[in-house]
């Protein structure tokens, strides 16, 4: 014969307070990007490439430049007025929070 257990009895009242206590959320720290170190100004060689690859490019903006460039937003800026200069780009349009270009072909 199998021995039957025997469950304890609790209280009605401990059991309700029991019942509405949780663990407490523990959050996480989250997800941290790491640094990025950006050139603040061109080398030769840096900014020959940037002459190449930049008047290839489809969609130009300060931000496009600086993030495959890896250099600062303002010397993106002063890249693009650079290449506007010399007529490698031609402007889209010129907000004056956002400067988007474009190739000339």
């Amino acid at each position: 014969m199998v021995a039957k257990t025997t469950q304890k009895k609790v209280d009605p009242k401990k059991a309700a307070k029991l019942k509405g206590k949780t663990a407490k959320k523990k959050w996480s720290k989250g997800k941290v990007k790491e640094k990025v170190a950006k050139a603040v100004v061109f080398t030769q060689a840096e900014y020959d490439n940037m002459l190449k690859d930049v008047a290839g490019y489809k969609l130009i903006t300060p931000s496009v430049v600086s993030d495959r460039l890896k250099i600062t937003g303002s010397l993106a800026r002063r890249a693009i007025a650079d290449l506007e200069a010399s007529g490698t780009i031609r402007p889209l349009s010129t907000h004056h929070s956002q400067l988007i270009y474009t190739r000339v072909n």
